[in-house]
């Protein structure tokens, strides 16, 4: 909030207005605090009773509703673009016209609009695809190769594939519904960190060895005990090391490590580090950090090729975050990747 004189001086201001612009807002021109036309356009009607607001002068700003004006504005202050909506209405200080200015700073809703929007074109584009495949090899079956035996079951494996894949695609999307519905809720239970690390392990060895990728284990013998959801720990090192077999490059080596860490300056405590590194194609750095992002992927025919949805990242990101840890991802161009998931040892308080 910001209330001006009717010379258009700011006279006064919250703690939330010096927070947005700064400090030393009053005896300012409104103009050097707020630089956006539309706005000051709005202050002088508000002071000017007299002049009404024409919209040929000004076709961003709305007419006035009762002496108020209300309008969407995208504002800098420091150094940040913010998209706010601002209400400019009149007031009354020492017996003359003023104008009082309230500015809502609504850019996290925008954000949070932009991703549903961006969300929901994404789960459409992958959908569509396998889709259209789906309706296009049913229109040939019925017309073209009704009678060829050959192209049938070639379709009809196609068919499968881009079913499975719509499948595993509805099946993620609900998955991170669920883990972002538990992430505000802390697991109580404890788990056996190495045990489900090897576990999982046993359970990608079939598909590893058909890749020709081989495991080496570095886990302690004895149980590694972290408060943990046993069934979202192993979704997130099952992933992991899933990827890491799929993009490793044939004949390369996935290595499993477990380490504790006396302190983790993160976490403010110790912890206990899971690293899953392989030899593959590594990944360019300008990548990493949008890599746990929705249907981010560097390799996009790549990874649609390998079964990927791109949301696995995002998930393991969630479930990771729910459990108060941290996950660091290290990779160079041609030296491999390496993903390393950093769990409390204690419950965080």
């Amino acid at each position: 909030m910001l209330v001006v004189d009717r010379r258009a001086r700011v006279t006064a201001a919250n703690h939330a207005a010096h927070a947005l612009f700064g400090p030393g807002l009053t005896d300012r021109p409104f103009v050097t605090v707020v630089r956006h036309p539309s706005v000051n356009h709005a202050i002088d009607w508000v002071l000017d009773p007299d002049a009404e607001p024409a919209p040929d002068d000004d076709p961003d700003l709305p007419p006035p509703a009762h002496g108020i004006l209300k309008l969407r504005a995208t504002l800098s202050a420091q150094g940040r673009d913010r998209a706010c909506v601002v209400t400019v209405g009149p007031v009354v200080i020492d017996g003359t016209r003023g104008a009082a200015v309230s500015i809502e700073d609504s850019t996290g809703i925008e954000q949070a609009e932009q991703m549903r929007r961006d969300f929901v074109a994404n789960v459409s584009h992958e959908l569509r695809t396998p889709l259209t495949a789906l309706m296009g090899f049913i229109e040939t079956l019925r017309g073209p190769a009704r009678n060829d035996a050959a192209a049938r079951d070639r379709f009809l494996d196609i068919m499968e594939r881009e079913a499975g894949r719509m499948n595993r695609l509805v099946a993620d999307l609900l998955s991170l519904s669920r883990v972002e519905g538990d992430e505000r809720r802390r697991p109580a239970q404890k788990v056996d960190l190495s045990s489900l690390v090897r576990s999982v392990a046993a359970t990608v060895a079939p598909a590893a060895r058909t890749a020709g990728v081989r495991f080496e284990l570095d886990l302690p013998d004895e149980p590694v005990t972290v408060p943990g959801d046993a069934d979202q720990i192993v979704q997130v090192f099952h992933n992991l090391i899933e990827n890491a077999v799929k993009y490793g490059g044939s004949g390369g080596v996935v290595r499993l490590t477990l380490t504790h860490l006396d302190h983790e300056p993160v976490l403010r405590g110790p912890g206990w580090a899971v690293a899953v590194e392989d030899e593959g194609e590594g990944i360019d750095p300008l990548h990493l950090p949008r890599l746990t992002e929705r249907f981010y992927r560097v390799d996009t025919h790549r990874s649609r090729e390998k079964g990927g949805t791109g949301l696995g990242l995002a998930i393991v990101k969630h479930i990771i975050n729910r459990h108060r840890g941290r996950l660091r991802i290290e990779s160079e161009k041609g030296q491999g990747s390496r993903f390393t998931v950093i769990l409390p040892e204690q419950q965080p308080r």
